[in-house]
């Protein structure tokens, strides 16, 4: 069976690392937990029901779950072949793609993966202020 969960929104990844943890502490029956990109504030979790709900209730960034059963075909769409990440470090030059400083060039100072955070200083910038940005709000440019 899978289950829609409902999550705070932005903290998609610290749900599914906080039901990872109590799924290997406590032996539970839970197969599969999966969170789309596009889709943000919501996760999908494969196990047995009761045992869904029993570690909803449990976590601090779940909000609930939704009743309705979801269908492999309906989370397809989702799922393609992992893609391989380009690696972004530090001293990078890169393109913000997202934001208020979108179209804007900018130097890589700090890295932070666990966060999916990059510090960066604009480039064209009089006076370069470091500014923390999510690491898909910029693209690496082509030596």
């Amino acid at each position: 069976m899978i289950l829609t969960a409902r999550t705070t929104r932005g903290r998609e990844k610290t749900a599914i690392n906080e039901m990872k943890s109590e799924v290997k502490a406590q032996n539970l029956d839970i197969k599969a937990v999966f969170h789309p990109e596009e889709l943000k504030g919501y996760i999908f979790i494969e196990g047995k029901e009761s045992v869904i709900r029993d570690l909803a209730s449990d976590l601090r960034h779940l909000r609930g779950i939704i009743d309705n059963e979801v269908g492999v075909e309906q989370i397809e769409k989702y799922l393609s072949e992992e893609q391989e990440d380009i690696k972004i470090e530090e001293g990078d030059e890169v393109e913000v793609i997202g934001g208020a400083f979108k179209g804007e060039n900018a130097k890589v100072k700090r890295v932070d993966d666990t966060n999916r955070e990059i510090t960066i200083e604009l480039l064209d910038a009089a006076v370069p202020i470091p500014t923390t940005v999510d690491v898909d709000m910029v693209r690496k440019k082509s030596s």
